[in-house]
């Protein structure tokens, strides 16, 4: 069964059981993934559902900086449920020891690449990462390199 018809049987679960915010998070899935069919005008992989909700996560977590910054902590706490909820549908996000580890490896291979070369060995770690079939941000790998690369 694929992402958008477990969140479809998901949906018909929800409002059974009168859960409010987990159908409103639902219906929201599906409208991004549904656009995302739209626009390709092809039906979505796996891999694709899974990027449409991965940007519907950072889309939330940059949400919750900007709630928090303006003092709205009741608006930051339903987007981090919202994010719970999201995240149910997508393969498990690797640790930080896991991403370090990754990072660890690539810069051995490189050679002794030095900050002007911190792209390139983002590039190679989330190709690495992503071919794995592992869930990362960017941000946090760009962090990772960032503290190996100048230490």
């Amino acid at each position: 069964m694929g992402i958008s018809e477990q969140i479809q049987k998901d949906m018909v679960a929800a409002m059974r059981s009168r859960e409010e915010l987990r159908l409103s998070t639902l219906r929201m899935m599906k409208s991004a993934l549904e656009n995302k069919r739209i626009e390709k005008r092809a039906p979505l992989d796996e891999k694709e559902a899974q990027q449409v909700l991965g940007t519907l996560i950072k889309q939330r977590r940059d949400s919750i900086e900007q709630f928090q910054k303006g003092g709205r902590q009741e608006l930051a706490d339903k987007e981090a449920a919202e994010i719970a909820i999201i995240e149910a549908y997508l393969p498990k996000a690797l640790g930080e020891e896991e991403i370090t580890a990754t990072v660890k490896a690539t810069i051995a291979e490189m050679g002794s690449p030095t900050m002007k070369d911190m792209g390139t060995v983002i590039k190679s770690v989330m190709a690495k990462l992503q071919a794995s079939g592992a869930r990362v941000e960017g941000k946090t790998v760009s962090e990772i390199v960032k503290r190996l690369l100048s230490s």
